[in-house]
């Protein structure tokens, strides 16, 4: 897919911006707190209906201003033509897709698929477990049609259960919400793990040119429960108990979780912050490499701050891997990255400058 047309209004330090971008590398400079990572934040926010840099009461719509919006025009790997808007007051979202008014947030991510690599994307190797549960979740509601029907249907199982778990309800009472969040968690979990293998190799690839001291890099599935011993069923029926006195359900696919873990990485040590900046960065490149494998086009590559992420060595195999692939992508950085003109690559270039954004020749 190749995104032709952003407009951004009133998202943080931008006013007003307008970019043309093109196939291959868009390169998008300026000094620091500009505005470089808000026009990356607002692909993002069009891709998956939030930002990556926190909550909207976090200072994402400018100040003053009663509302952020934004506008885009794409051509999918079909060559059709999108447009979709999408505005945000603090307290709602409203978004507009092909002409007419999206009837979620969630159809409008579905035409748009983004993978991004920001400073923050570490968290996805050494922080909580729910950033990797989206990550899986996202893959899946791109390529599974059925994913986001079963997916729903385990949340409202979920919060049924939760909700009656506070009110102490007898064993009869609970037993259909149990049924229901098993027979839904169940299904998810198998695709959550089908994907995972899918996956797998993929990554293993991609850690290798990455980190090659590490040895080969194998994908852990936790599926929130001891699935290897109990149905799902049977897990609610034993957790119970617990599940009264806390009000609330401890077992289940919410509870999901994935790991990465290395052949030569000796006992249980840890990964130092730059191998897990490189390990976050092989699982969103493959994550774009098993995306285009199901669906015969890359989504949308951001690459937030590279240069001052990645050293040179680095910043060139992810350069060269991005390249080779065909995809669009954004890239921001406080100046050109050396990577780009040693691999002799002519980006189309734009300037961001006290929130104005222009374009460079």
């Amino acid at each position: 897919m190749i995104l032709s047309l952003l407009r951004i209004q009133h998202l943080r330090c931008l006013e007003a911006a307008e970019l043309a971008l093109a196939p291959g590398v868009n390169l998008i400079t300026g000094p620091n707190g500009a505005g470089k990572s808000s026009v990356i934040e607002a692909v993002h926010l069009l891709g998956y209906g939030r930002s990556f840099r926190g909550r909207v009461r976090d200072g994402l719509i400018r100040t003053g201003q009663p509302a952020l919006s934004l506008y885009a025009e794409w051509t999918d790997g079909r060559g059709q033509a999108h447009r979709a808007g999408l505005r945000h007051s603090g307290s709602a979202w409203e978004a507009r897709l092909d002409g007419g008014p999206a009837p979620s947030l969630t159809e409008l991510c579905a035409e748009l698929p983004v993978v991004t690599f920001e400073p923050g994307s570490h968290e996805l190797i050494g922080g909580g477990s729910e950033q990797r549960r989206r990550f899986l979740d996202w893959s899946l509601f791109h390529v599974e049609p059925g994913f986001l029907p079963l997916w729903r249907r385990q949340a409202r199982a979920l919060k049924q259960r939760n909700a009656l778990l506070k009110t102490q309800p007898s064993a009869q009472v609970l037993a259909p919400w149990d049924q229901e969040l098993a027979e839904a968690g169940e299904e998810l979990t198998r695709q959550r793990q089908r994907y995972l293998e899918h996956l797998e190799p993929i990554l293993a690839g991609v850690a290798r040119d990455f980190l090659p001291e590490l040895g080969a890099a194998d994908l852990q599935f936790l599926p929130g429960w001891r699935r290897s011993d109990l149905s799902l069923f049977d897990a609610l029926q034993l957790s119970r108990d617990r599940d009264l006195a806390s009000g609330y359900t401890s077992v289940g696919p919410h509870r999901a979780d994935w790991q990465v873990t290395y052949t030569g990485l000796p006992g249980r040590e840890a990964l130092s912050r730059g191998q897990e900046k490189l390990t976050a960065l092989a699982c969103v490149l493959a994550q774009g490499q098993a995306y285009a494998a199901d669906r015969g086009e890359w989504p949308l590559v951001c690459l937030d701050d590279l240069a001052s992420e990645l050293d040179l060595a680095h910043q060139r195999q992810v350069l060269s891997a991005v390249l080779a692939s065909g995809a669009q992508v954004l890239l921001t950085g406080t100046e050109p990255p050396p990577a780009l003109q040693e691999l002799a690559v002519a980006p189309t270039w734009f300037h961001v400058e006290r929130g104005q954004i222009s374009r460079r020749h």
